[in-house]
């Protein structure tokens, strides 16, 4: 688990994402949960940004709860995304600097999950994290995960 009161010595990375979610929950939480989901899972800090020099620092969320709320709200809504993979405990309100931040964990959805994708096309909406940055599958990666999930149901 991360040092929140050392928030500083991270950077985002393949498996960290800051987002500043000052204005509510942004579009690209969503990219990032079905990249985390389909890669190896990962955190999303919200009321958190990148300095100049890409070190964390907190930033005050004027409503940390009615962000957490919106967000199981969201996740749960098959038109925002395919699977919810969350358990209550996934989802936690943190302090840092005197600010909440909002962590979201995002477990590595298991095989017969994926592809975990937003919308509801898995072509237009499955993401795959690399480095510090989601991107959008080509239709091959897809595919893959799709025959992959079929297999695993298979064997259940």
């Amino acid at each position: 688990m991360l040092d929140f009161a050392h928030l500083n010595r991270y950077r985002e990375n393949n498996r960290l994402e800051a987002k500043r979610a000052q204005g509510g929950l942004p579009h690209s939480l969503w990219e990032t949960y079905s990249a985390f989901a389909n890669t190896r899972g990962g955190l999303i800090l919200l009321g958190v940004a990148e300095a100049p020099d890409h070190r964390f620092y907190s930033v005050p969320l004027p409503d940390p709860e009615a962000l957490v709320q919106e967000f199981w709200r969201l996740v749960a809504d098959p038109a925002v995304t395919n699977v919810n993979l969350l358990r209550p405990s996934d989802v936690n309100i943190r302090e840092s600097e005197g600010n909440p931040i909002v962590v979201i964990h995002v477990p590595r959805a298991a095989l017969r999950n994926k592809p975990v994708y937003i919308g509801t096309d898995p072509f237009t909406g499955t993401y795959r994290r690399s480095g510090e940055g989601d991107y959008r599958c080509t239709p091959q990666e897809v595919q893959t995960m799709l025959r992959a999930r079929d297999a695993a149901r298979r064997h259940l």
